[in-house]
């Protein structure tokens, strides 16, 4: 089967592209492994348009049947390898190959988890006692216990961007070092954050809150943040060549046009800010360009 544009990520990037490229009456397939970090977000609060709230599996389903409402295809599969052909791109997966003139990568970033059983991190990520977001979410901590799980600059960074939501915020290792700066070792402690050296042993998972045990003892709060960084989904982009940063997002124009001819990427694979409605501003970005790029070819799409 022959498409327009394959988009690869099922995500708030992938499906708003989706949106606009069906509605731009371009023939496009979505290939999505359903992993994505947007459907495991138990609720938003601060996506315009949901005041109450929304969780991330209905946000993304939302779309989805938006998307397929306008003739978008959809493929539930992981992509395995994608291609450069003589009329575009060869989109290999676990279940099928398809052949498009453009491609999409929005695949987003893995958050890297703190050492805690799946079963055990799922729970207490649904009840908000983990979180990986403090721009999403920091004002739902507002005034509250927070532990910040991590190291270094990233560490430093995080805990000084929850300070500014509570008083009680401590920066906790994973392992018996900090790795911070004498002089960020003196911001924290100037702002009242407490310093933790790890390493971490234990979580435990409460009626209203989470136990981290270190050396100094349990150590209880309402919510830790795993500072712990990510691991960016560039590898197909890369495979052909796509220029990408020293963290692997991939690298693109204001277009988000890629250095790859015809390949384009939007949303968190992308350096910039990890919100949902950057994403989505990305997405329709890119699929006006692909619209654009392909009128060139033919400017009336429609027999």
């Amino acid at each position: 089967m022959f498409y327009d544009c394959a988009v690869i990520g099922g995500g708030p990037a992938g499906l708003t592209a989706a949106i606009y490229l069906a509605r731009f009456h371009l023939k496009v397939i979505v290939l999505d492994d359903r992993r994505g970090r947007a459907v495991t977000i138990p609720m938003t609060r601060n996506h315009a348009g949901y005041p109450d709230g929304i969780s991330g599996w209905e946000l993304v389903e939302r779309m989805r049947s938006q998307a397929t409402r306008y003739g978008a295809e959809f493929l539930s599969t992981e992509v395995l390898a994608l291609e450069k052909s003589t009329d575009g791109f060869v989109v290999s997966s676990k279940s099928q190959v398809i052949e498009a003139k453009t491609a999409l990568l929005a695949t987003g970033v893995i958050n890297h988890r703190p050492p805690m059983p799946v079963h055990m991190h799922d729970e207490a990520l649904a009840k908000g006692f983990i979180r990986y977001c403090p721009v999403c979410d920091g004002f739902e901590v507002t005034d509250q216990a927070v532990g910040v799980i991590g190291t270094g600059e990233h560490g430093f960074r995080e805990a000084l961007f929850l300070r500014s939501y509570t008083t009680d915020v401590s920066l906790i290792s994973l392992d018996d070092r900090h790795n911070l700066s004498e002089n960020q070792t003196e911001v924290l402690m100037r702002h009242g954050i407490k310093i933790v050296t790890g390493p971490v042993k234990a979580f435990a998972l409460h009626a209203d809150s989470i136990t981290v045990e270190v050396p100094a003892g349990a150590l209880s709060y309402s919510a830790v943040y795993p500072a712990l960084g990510t691991e960016v989904r560039s590898g197909l982009a890369r495979s052909l060549g796509a220029d990408c940063s020293e963290e692997g997002c991939v690298e693109v124009d204001r277009h988000q046009r890629t250095t790859v001819s015809g390949l384009y990427a939007a949303g968190d694979v992308v350096q910039g800010l990890d919100q949902i409605s950057h994403a989505m501003g990305q997405a329709s970005v890119a699929a006006t360009a692909i619209r654009n790029d392909l009128s060139v070819q033919n400017p009336l799409f429609r027999s």
